[in-house]
């Protein structure tokens, strides 16, 4: 086989169809992957109950990259180092008191699991449910409700007040915390402790499994990929990508609606030749 690489998968976007399915090209490629020996993890800004069933989809017993490098885990081995890095909650309080400033739509906080929601809100609740319907909610003024460190702050703006809440990040809390914006169709801004990102996490589980970079494979789509892309010895952009990602990358693969990262491997790691059979997906 070839050499054994650690291929680390983002999940919307990139994994995932935009009905939030895993293609059965796509699995057929990571099954096989796996057992040819090379090592598959999910690096994602999903919190973990929101991506713990596409790991269990894909037969993963690996460690997983959460809440885009803030939270570090290993869903299946409970003695692995847990590498969680909130931010401080008095930043997080100062967030929310810029927020009620500038009247955006809403503010969620994060704590591990634990989901805090400033104002009752039926879409970003089911957002939340997309994967367990358990999750552990609390509504009301985060003022008062957020006690603890979050591990990461999500903001809902109003479509005209994105660059200027970002513009106050950036005056007033850039040495304490990292923002992102998520792509369509959700104009959120995610905020995580400084330093923080998904090629952190991704570097931690390379030194554990003794892979050097160059044999590290990358998937991504976002601005929250661009430090994972530019880390990895093969750092790949969907075509559905971002300009600024696809300028880093060292390669650009198919969208995620047609089986980008299966195309990608079957051709990278000669999967096709070794016996597996490559369907097509097509549009019924």
């Amino acid at each position: 086989m070839e050499k054994q690489h650690l291929i680390a998968l983002d999940l919307d976007g990139t994994l995932l169809t935009d009905n939030k399915e895993i293609s059965l090209r796509n699995q057929e490629a990571i099954k096989k992957v796996l057992e040819e020996g090379h090592i598959v993890v999910i690096a994602t800004g999903r919190p973990h109950r929101a991506s713990i069933d596409y790991y269990h989809t894909l037969g993963l017993k690996t460690p997983m990259v959460n809440f885009n490098g803030a939270l570090v885990h290993h869903p299946t081995d409970k003695k692995w180092d847990v590498l969680h890095n909130p931010m401080p909650v008095r930043t997080a309080h100062g967030i929310v008191d810029a927020c009620y400033d500038l009247n955006v739509n809403n503010i969620v906080a994060e704590v591990m699991d634990n989901v805090y929601l400033d104002q009752y809100d039926e879409k970003i609740i089911n957002i939340f449910h997309s994967s367990r319907q358990d999750s552990p909610f609390t509504i009301g003024s985060l003022k008062n409700k957020l006690r603890e460190d979050p591990t990461s702050v999500l903001i809902h703006p109003k479509e005209e007040n994105i660059n200027e809440i970002r513009r106050h990040l950036n005056d007033y809390h850039a040495e304490l915390i990292e923002h992102r914006k998520w792509g369509a169709p959700w104009n959120i801004i995610e905020i995580v402790k400084k330093g923080l990102n998904k090629a952190v996490g991704l570097q931690k589980i390379a030194h554990y499994y003794h892979i050097p970079k160059e044999r590290i494979i990358a998937f991504g789509d976002e601005d929250n990929d661009l430090e994972m892309i530019d880390y990895a010895g093969v750092g790949v952009a969907m075509g559905n990508a971002i300009t600024e990602l696809k300028s880093v990358a060292k390669h650009v693969t198919d969208d995620n609606e047609n089986d980008g990262i299966g195309t990608f491997l079957d051709d990278y790691l000669k999967l096709s030749s070794s016996g597996i059979k490559s369907p097509k997906l097509t549009n019924l």
